[in-house]
């Protein structure tokens, strides 16, 4: 077998592999003397199959395996022994009148190679990257929903603005049936309120469900039906009444603060707000670190020019799918990708030179980390060395959960190497005006 490879230009290339009689034929001659031994053929005895019917019966389909299995190997360890970096996998070029009955073959590969660059980290300006905090409309909001949490119902006779309406929602016809709490100020428009307003317990009130709600979900939550029916649902219902309460807010005073956080440890209605203002900024620093992730991708493509073999990539693509696609499909298909391979191929020798890649070692601590973060939360605050080890053993024999953690642990790392290597500025915006920059 001969293996020789002429490079068309920086990104492309052919390899062509020579498979002679002698490559094969003693694999191909022991698979048939197998065949021999057990082929099942009338006229002829088990065993005594002469190897003249058997080659005319199995050897064209033999030989064709055989070929393609050497072709294959040899093609993947040429790949690896010679360290070609190709993209897509190689594509068999079309040999016209190909004979199997020929005793030498030649086969021919286009391959794709991955370009040589280096990565680029200049920016033209800083990347941002934000420290969203609280606002104070965002603060005031927490502190009234801890205050209602921690409050009482006190009993009522007649409806007001702000209560708590329990009562029954029906439609019969709908099959609509459902006893609920209704916070009032859940519900949408003037209209809807002042129907409640003034009404007492009995009282039944006839509605209309478009409209009753800010967002269509609610009706799901409110009237118990199914996800499909409450898109642009436009019937009537009918709510009675059978309970009305006020909801009376908890007192911003020690006992409230002690059952949030415990003896002492917040002693003011100041000390509350920058509690909850350091709580939301650890709960918004995912959002931060992935739109940082976003920005520092872009900017890496916009930064780091190369070629690809685009001609090669648009005819594999068009091979790869469940079925063939055509030429301009697969030019579109490619045009969608190609922002999406050339960050995989930045990123790839990002992690390469820096050595970024997650060693098993890592993956284990990071596992562990992760295992002593949950059993916290239940109330486990100093597990044994021996209970995270076989946690974690379990955890890292499922395949998903090692896969999802490696992602998760990749990020990280990469997170923390672009902070320190790319030049960006620290923003803080509420987080009501991140949303306006980023969405826009």
């Amino acid at each position: 077998m001969n293996i020789t490879r002429e490079n068309i230009d920086e990104l492309n290339a052919v390899v062509k592999v020579d498979i002679a009689k002698e490559d094969y034929s003693q694999k191909v001659d022991k698979i048939l003397k197998d065949y021999r031994k057990n082929a099942n053929i009338p006229g002829f005895r088990k065993g005594h199959v002469p190897m003249g019917i058997v080659k005319k019966q199995y050897g064209k389909a033999v030989l064709v395996d055989e070929v393609n299995k050497m072709l294959q190997d040899a093609l993947n360890k040429y790949l690896t022994e010679e360290k070609l970096d190709v993209l897509g996998n190689p594509l068999p070029k079309e040999q016209e009148n190909f004979d199997w009955d020929q005793d030498n073959y030649s086969f021919e590969f286009e391959l794709g190679l991955s370009p040589q660059f280096e990565v680029d980290f200049e920016t033209k300006k800083p990347i941002t990257h934000y420290k969203i905090v609280a606002g104070e409309e965002m603060i005031q909001n927490q502190i009234k929903h801890l205050q209602k949490q921690y409050g009482k119902l006190i009993s009522k006779n007649v409806v007001e603005e702000g209560d708590v309406v329990a009562g029954t929602f029906k439609n019969e016809e709908e099959g609509i049936d459902s006893a609920i709490s209704l916070p009032l100020e859940k519900l949408k428009g003037k209209k809807n309120l002042n129907k409640f307003v003034g009404a007492k317990v009995g009282d039944t009130i006839s509605l209309k469900t478009k409209g009753l709600f800010e967002d269509d979900h609610q009706l799901i939550e409110f009237l118990k039906i199914d996800h499909d029916n409450a898109h642009d649902l436009d019937i009537d219902v009918d709510f009675t009444i059978s309970e009305i309460n006020k909801q009376e807010l908890a007192e911003l005073n020690q006992e409230f603060f002690d059952k949030l956080f415990g003896k002492d440890e917040v002693k003011s209605e100041d000390e509350l707000k920058e509690k909850i203002k350091e709580d939301a900024a650890k709960q918004f620093t995912q959002q931060s670190d992935q739109q940082l992730l976003n920005d520092v991708t872009e900017s890496l493509i916009e930064n780091n020019t190369f070629e690809l073999p685009k001609a090669f990539l648009q005819k594999w693509i068009q091979t790869v799918g469940e079925k063939p696609l055509t030429v301009d499909e697969a030019k579109e298909e490619y045009d969608k990708s190609e922002q999406g391979l050339r960050f995989q191929l930045i990123e790839g020798k990002l992690i390469q030179d820096n050595d970024l890649q997650v060693k098993f070692e890592d993956l284990k601590a990071f596992a562990t980390a992760r295992i002593k973060e949950q059993m916290a939360q239940f109330g486990q605050m100093d597990p044994s060395e021996k209970e995270l080890d076989d946690i974690a053993a379990r955890v890292l024999s499922n395949q998903e959960e090692v896969k999802r953690l490696s992602e998760q642990l990749l990020n990280e790392k990469l997170l923390a190497f672009y902070k320190e290597n790319i030049k960006m500025k620290e923003k803080e915006v509420t987080y009501d005006d991140f949303v306006k920059e980023i969405y826009k």
